[in-house]
């Protein structure tokens, strides 16, 4: 039986017409025409016009004077806003300013036993160290980041005296509450 020789495409057209389909799919709907038939009652001129409201950016940027420390009403204000009133028993508030470099130390008055929330705040462009003793036993010692705020839950088995301790590399304002829980 004689074979038959397979029959060749020359490439040339092969590439041609590969060309020529994708053109046409890549073209036809444009080419194409449409047509859309509304309604009789779909106008209405009479309604008003909606209006989009504005774009908004949920990525604003923030003030960079927000964490800069404040004196005088801003700082009682801030403090109000940082620390909110609270369910229990209030024992003691402290809050003021502490220099660059400085150490600045607070005592409480004598709290009976019991368990407290110690709150901690602190409005600065750098982080604020706070330590809270009874006598010579370290119950919180943390290095905050100041524009937030940390509750402490801490028990005290017997009637003691909290000594707060406060320092910070840059300027800064502080607060902090101690309420029975």
């Amino acid at each position: 039986m004689p074979t038959v020789p397979p029959s060749r495409v020359p490439r040339r057209r092969v590439r041609a017409a590969a060309t020529a389909l994708s053109v046409a799919f890549l073209l036809g709907p444009l080419l194409s025409g449409c047509e859309y038939e509304y309604a009789d009652d779909h106008w209405d001129d009479d309604s008003p016009t909606a209006v989009a409201p504005p774009p908004t950016d949920a990525a604003l940027p923030r003030d960079p004077h927000l964490n800069e420390p404040v004196t005088g009403e801003e700082l009682d204000n801030w403090v109000d806003g940082v620390l909110p009133d609270t369910a229990g028993q209030v024992f003691h508030t402290g809050y003021g300013t502490v220099a660059a470099g400085a150490v600045h130390t607070e005592t409480t008055t004598p709290l009976p036993a019991g368990t407290y929330a110690l709150t901690l705040a602190c409005r600065s462009l750098g982080r604020v160290s706070f330590t809270v003793r009874k006598g010579e036993e370290s119950l919180v010692d943390l290095r905050l980041r100041c524009g937030t705020s940390r509750v402490n839950v801490v028990q005290l088995s017997a009637d003691a005296v909290l000594s707060i301790e406060v320092a910070a590399r840059v300027a800064a304002n502080y607060a902090y509450r101690v309420s029975r829980l």
